[in-house]
């Protein structure tokens, strides 16, 4: 099964891609630690990344897309993936699309963790002292979260048309957030 889980930064895409992982044997295809992860190894590309990030900005798709693609690829990990955060855009959710069909893959579930401003604030302000994660300042996470929604708004009316799409209270608990993927899996 493969799944898509997009919301602001915060929503809580990363704990729910760990319920799949846990539960479904799921890979957790998250570009922000795919991002993370280029920016420690200090690479050029790493250097690209805390630049756009740093400015609240998103990553450029040409970036993404090809961090994207090796792990679609991957055999081992073939109609098991969960996108935790990937597609950001109308773009990568076109690209998205492309590579699934060339891989014959398909996504079987949307999952759209609709959040409020304030509820992202705290949980960013709480993330940033239990994760220690330099990007979760509050100036940085107030633009992100405005670009999200600006640049989320055409992904959301591109997969919302899908019978397989679901919104999801996201202001809501962990557990009852994951009872509600749960009841859509099940039906």
């Amino acid at each position: 099964m493969n799944v898509i889980i997009f919301g602001p930064p915060g929503a809580g895409k990363g704990t729910q891609a760990k319920f799949f992982v846990k539960n479904y044997n799921n890979f957790q295809v998250s570009t922000g630690d795919m991002l993370r992860d280029e920016i420690q190894k200090n690479s050029e590309i790493g250097k690209k990344i805390i630049n756009n990030m740093n400015d609240g900005k998103f990553v450029d798709d040409e970036i993404v897309n090809k961090l994207i693609k090796n792990v679609i690829f991957d055999s081992t990990k073939k109609n098991k993936l969960v996108f935790d955060g990937y597609p950001r855009s109308l773009t990568q959710a076109k690209n998205l699309e492309v590579l699934l069909n060339e891989s014959n893959q398909k996504i079987d579930f949307i999952f759209f963790l609709n959040v409020n401003k304030e509820t992202i604030v705290k949980r960013i302000e709480k993330r940033k002292i239990l994760e220690k994660r330099s990007d979760d300042d509050l100036d940085t996470i107030l633009k992100r979260y405005d670009t999200y929604m600006e640049t989320t708004k055409p992904v959301l009316d591109f997969y919302s048309k899908n019978k397989n799409f679901y919104e999801i209270d996201g202001d809501l608990k962990i557990n009852e957030i994951t009872t509600k993927i749960e009841a859509f899996i099940n039906v």
